[in-house]
């Protein structure tokens, strides 16, 4: 042993990729010598989160030098509520990402394997190698929607996840319910299968609702949505999962303490109390996504069948070359090189920018 060496990290965990946040605005400033950059990396709401929300978070720091209540009780009865099912049923963590690597930790063994179509959400690699598990991946297909035959054969006796993005990140197509329930009926009660729903609130109604239509008739189906996202709560982060009780009961053995912190639970519930003025932002946020969408396909670009709160452009080889164009044009937008690049939804302002920003780099 080195006497330089300091800890032995367990060798996954040695070699394992850091996640990547999309790049901030300033940072692309420092590197490019750039001022009034716009970022549109993350699928952040671009309004701020409503007046009521942040007297709820305001009132809340005047506690903060107490414990919040751990399991963040109130904001499980209240998702309950509104989603009609029992508070057994719930559960609330630091995000989706906080929630999927729960699940992760209560589910997956050296050597278990996890299936799921990819391209997808960038977490669902990184978590199993956490777990030192065994990645099984289904290519998209080529309207980069998800091969879901192909998704249950690769289901064995090894399996203990199949996770599905719905609608995925970072193509922005989905499943109907439909289609997912022909799946779960071919997968094993004994695998549990996560429908990710961080953008559930600009999918189109007729894609159907997990929760009501899938929960009650397959007990090891788990449904994952977020607050960050069209309740503008990314930056003090809850999500819920909901489930059969005792996968919910599961899943919360790994709670980190205290993780859903105070002012988190009185954002929350402020949200769902004006879930109609929620829905306002999302309606006006769609209208917009239908309007960079045409602006695109005038321009020429081909686009999948988006359902969330981003755009996708494959470009293939090009992808590293026009995201670097826009970025010193002061646009930040996510790459996923050798692929193509996803564009959020951002104000009328910003979206402008972005697809004329996009225009120069791209003739």
């Amino acid at each position: 042993m080195s006497d330089t060496e300091i800890g032995r990290p367990r060798p996954v965990i040695a070699g394992l990729p850091a996640y990547r946040p999309g790049k901030g605005a300033k940072q692309a400033e420092a590197e490019h010598g750039i001022t009034d950059a716009i970022k549109l990396a993350s699928n952040e709401n671009p309004a701020e989160p409503l007046p009521a929300i942040v007297e709820a978070i305001t009132a809340a720091a005047s506690g903060a030098n107490r414990y919040a209540d751990h399991r963040a009780t109130a904001v499980r009865q209240a998702l309950a509520d509104r989603l009609g099912v029992s508070v057994e049923q719930v559960t609330v963590g630091n995000g989706t990402v906080g929630l999927l690597q729960q699940l992760w930790l209560s589910y997956v063994d050296p050597g278990d394997e996890v299936v799921y179509p990819w391209r997808s959400f960038e977490v669902y690699p990184v978590y199993t190698q956490e777990m030192a598990g065994t990645a099984v991946t289904v290519p998209l297909r080529d309207d980069l929607g998800f091969d879901l035959d192909g998704v249950v054969d690769a289901v064995s006796e090894r399996t203990k996840l199949v996770v599905l993005a719905t609608p995925n990140n970072p193509t922005g197509v989905a499943c109907t319910t439909a289609e997912l329930r022909t799946a779960l009926e071919r997968i094993p009660r004994s695998v549990i299968v996560c429908i990710d729903e961080a953008y559930r609130e600009f999918l189109d109604p007729s894609f159907g609702d997990p929760v009501s239509e899938l929960l009650p008739d397959f007990p090891n189906a788990l449904v994952t949505r977020t607050m960050s996202k069209a309740h503008g709560l990314a930056g003090v982060r809850v999500g819920y999962a909901v489930g059969h009780p005792d996968v919910i009961a599961t899943i919360d053995k790994t709670l980190v303490p205290f993780a859903v912190n105070a002012l988190a639970q009185a954002a929350a519930l402020a949200a769902i109390e004006h879930d109609d003025e929620i829905r306002r932002s999302v309606d006006g946020l769609l209208a917009e996504r239908s309007r960079v969408e045409s602006a695109l396909r005038a321009a020429g670009w081909s686009l999948p069948a988006h359902q969330a709160n981003f755009v996708w452009l494959a470009l293939g080889d090009r992808t590293d070359e026009i995201a670097l164009g826009l970025e010193r044009r002061g646009v930040v937008v996510r790459p996923f090189s050798g692929e193509g690049i996803r564009v959020t939804i951002g104000t009328p302002a910003e979206n402008d920018r972005f697809v004329a920003a996009l225009a120069e780099v791209s003739s």
